[in-house]
């Protein structure tokens, strides 16, 4: 079996050498290049043609994270970007999708869901991690203490946000590398906790506290 050729981006050669020691330490992921810049990551995914590009969003000066994002994936639309964020100091996932990407992490998130997203994505899944999906789903609450949202954990909200993508339970299983029978049970948790009896009335409810805009459900 071949393995998952990676090409890092990131303006630090230190965190370049600690995520290749994390990708390459299991033996099924390869780090084919490293990048400082966002010119030097378009010229080398020419060169290289990698699967995955973990890609540093906040990089100074010249072509940044997101602009190498979007060139990367318009001229090799193969090639699955991984954008690597500091939570609270960057775009949240609707701009990075927009540009690209297909999977979101935070620095600070475990080395084992790094090497899960860089599996996921290169099945074609999105992959977020559970920190960014609090964040996101934090920085969208509306009406404070009455939002049921806010007693969801980390790993809920990212199921519930799958589920309003219109994700099955197995799609859901195979981007968190969980099993379906454990994705069935955050999807109770998640119902009871909400007060809803099925995805219709999660995306209802959804549409009512604002995490989905006018037009993605029908309110009829």
């Amino acid at each position: 079996m071949s393995k998952i050729r990676v090409m890092l981006v990131d303006d630090h050669q230190l965190v370049r050498t600690g995520i290749r020691r994390i990708l390459e330490e299991p033996g099924d992921i390869e780090v084919v290049a490293e990048a400082a810049d966002g010119h030097e990551a378009l010229r080398l995914a020419r060169q290289v043609g990698p699967d995955v590009v973990l890609m540093d969003i906040s990089m100074p000066g010249g072509m940044g994270g997101i602009e190498a994002t979007r060139r990367i994936v318009r001229i090799l639309p193969k090639v699955k970007v991984i954008a690597l964020t500091v939570i609270g100091d960057e775009p949240f996932p609707a701009r990075l999708h927009e540009a690209g990407a297909i999977g979101y992490l935070t620095k600070g998130c475990p080395a084992g869901e790094m090497l899960d997203a860089v599996r996921v994505v290169m099945r074609g899944l999105p992959y977020i991690d559970s920190g960014m999906a609090r964040k996101h789903m934090q920085a969208s609450w509306q009406g404070g203490d009455q939002n049921p949202f806010k007693d969801l954990s980390a790993r809920e909200m990212q199921v519930a946000m799958m589920t309003l993508d219109g994700r099955a339970t197995q799609a859901i299983s195979d981007a968190l590398c969980l099993s379906p029978k454990t994705v069935s049970t955050y999807r109770q948790r998640i119902f009871e906790k909400l007060g809803v009896k099925n995805d219709v009335e999660l995306t209802r409810l959804a549409y009512r506290f604002g995490f989905i805009k006018d037009g993605a459900v029908d309110q009829t």
